[in-house]
């Protein structure tokens, strides 16, 4: 049964908020299309989704999560990385005491996520924001929480036309179901070489895996994984995932070959763009992004605190 009370209630998501929360979806990117709102997941993630409700409505919903998981062996400044995303209705935005009881039941549940964690690397709590959500950066800014990085949104219209590639000589392009625990592994470890301090992580791998129309395109020289790209499908549209070529291999146009199959796979299962998420400050990937006909169109913000 709904909530309809003058009292402010906060608690877990269930089954029969899904209406509320679709009129809460609308409310906030009507008001502002690039905000960024985490949708709900499957019956095993609504323990990590509080929402707040007051006069029959859903005026604020908050969700949190485990996106990296630093496994053994890196350097001990390496941090865990835990997410919380916090949205209410457009005319609560700058209700700074809603958003506090929200975060304050995030961060208790963070604290249950930390301990599930490998405890000889730190945690961080993090949130991440398009730029244009200048009242929920600001509430975090006020309760501590530091710049952590900035990156564009950018976005390939798929009616333009995608180049074509020639892929070099000696090389194997295939997409990869990666059916197998084993090969989830060769991935996952190719994977941390890669990105050291925010690898993958076998939960974030299957959720990906999960997604609809998700492929993966790799590339191998001699069996050997050298280059891979993940692409799915998000509200009704492709996400090009973990791009990534691998050191030894680089500088040989593995990546726009991969970008341009990732591209194709999209466009023929009938999606009508593309997106992607890259760090404002990496410019060789702006660059190879822009070269293959990717364009900037928002920018997020991403800030965090201790754990």
């Amino acid at each position: 049964m709904n909530d309809i009370t003058t009292e402010l209630i906060i608690r877990p998501y269930q089954q029969e908020d899904l209406p509320l929360l679709g009129e809460l979806h609308q409310a906030v990117t009507k008001h502002n299309p690039s905000a960024v709102f985490w949708w709900v997941g499957d019956e095993s993630n609504w323990s990590n989704v509080y929402c707040a409700y007051q006069n029959g409505q859903m005026i604020a919903k908050g969700q949190i999560s485990i996106i990296n998981v630093i496994p053994a062996g890196r350097s001990s400044e390496s941090k865990h990385n835990i997410y919380i995303n916090v949205k209410t209705v457009p005319d609560r935005a700058d209700d700074y005491e809603l958003l506090r009881q929200l975060h304050d039941r995030l961060y208790a549940r963070a604290l249950q996520l930390k301990d599930t964690l490998p405890p000889e690397y730190g945690t961080l709590l993090c949130v991440g924001n398009d730029h244009s959500e200048t009242a929920n950066n600001a509430f975090f800014l006020q309760s501590g929480y530091q710049h952590l990085v900035t990156l564009f949104r950018m976005q390939h219209e798929l009616t333009e036309p995608i180049p074509s590639i020639t892929l070099e000589e000696g090389f194997d392009f295939a997409p990869w179901d990666m059916a197998t625990a084993e090969e989830e592994e060769e991935y996952l470890a190719v994977d941390a070489e890669i990105w050291p301090d925010k690898p993958l992580g076998l939960t974030r791998l299957h959720e990906f895996k999960g997604r609809p129309n998700w492929r993966t395109f790799t590339i191998r020289q001699n069996g050997t994984l050298v280059a891979s790209v993940m692409v799915c499908e998000e509200e009704g549209a492709g996400e090009i995932e973990e791009v990534f070529v691998r050191e030894p291999w680089r500088k040989r146009g593995l990546a726009r070959y991969l970008l341009a199959q990732g591209l194709s796979y999209i466009q023929s299962i009938g999606l009508p763009k593309a997106g992607l998420m890259v760090l404002a400050d990496n410019s060789s990937a702006l660059t190879l992004y822009e070269s293959i006909g990717f364009r900037t169109v928002s920018q997020e913000i991403r800030y965090c605190i201790e754990l």
